[in-house]
């Protein structure tokens, strides 16, 4: 089986767009998807709606949780906007309830076995989800995601990279929606579970909406 492994979408449609497309013509059947699908832009029902015809499993990630944190009322929605612009605010507008609920109570990891294949899915890492994992990161702390499965995926940090561990890899997927190596493109992995293989994939996707969206949205935050 063919499947994609994708993280921070972050409300990036257009990201996600062309990375779906991609998909289907390398015949994937499959999403993870680990985290972060809401914050900093500003279309996460249609990042929904673009998954509706997917078989996927999500494990959320920490905007999950300030999305449910804002929810509850235990934090305000402008200390969120001025760190991470309208995001969140774009959530609560435009989801279902049925729709957040499924955002912020799924679960924050996950361990599967496709093909005799085990699989550890995290949005930050195995031993602390909200932890940031860098290519240039200790490796005593790259070391530290042995879990003794074959893949251990994370994402998070939103830079891609592959770490060779004792028992198999440790894959930081990147970012769909907000790439920190280059603006415009999507990173993301394709996991073959038939002969145990990865590909890291970059795919590019047009900014020029986005941008104007950001403007028009939070032009007080040049970051987005």
């Amino acid at each position: 089986m063919k499947i994609a492994v994708i993280s921070d979408i972050h409300g990036n449609h257009y990201a996600l767009h062309q990375v779906l497309t991609e998909a289907k013509t390398l015949s994937v059947e499959k999403l993870f998807i680990l985290g972060d699908m809401v914050g900093y832009y500003y279309h996460p029902e249609k990042v929904l709606s673009a998954l509706e015809t997917w078989d996927f499993y999500f494990i959320k990630g920490n905007h999950e949780t300030i999305l449910k944190k804002l929810l509850n009322n235990e934090i305000s929605l402008e200390a969120v906007r001025s760190k991470y612009g309208s995001g969140h605010a774009s959530a609560i507008k435009k989801l279902s309830q049925l729709q957040l609920d499924f955002l912020t109570e799924s679960p924050d990891s996950k361990l599967l076995v496709i093909d005799d294949v085990s699989i550890s899915l995290n949005h930050g890492s195995p031993f602390d989800q909200d932890y940031y994992l860098y290519p240039d990161t200790d490796a005593g702390y790259l070391n530290a995601c042995e879990n003794s499965c074959d893949f251990v995926f994370v994402g998070h940090s939103h830079y891609p990279f592959v770490h060779k561990l004792a028992s198999g890899l440790l894959i930081n997927v990147g970012s769909v929606g907000q790439s920190r190596n280059k603006g415009g493109v999507a990173s993301w992995c394709v996991l073959n579970t038939v002969n145990k293989t990865i590909e890291m994939r970059s795919t590019p996707y047009d900014i020029s909406i986005l941008q104007k969206e950001v403007l028009q949205s939070d032009p007080d935050i040049p970051y987005l």
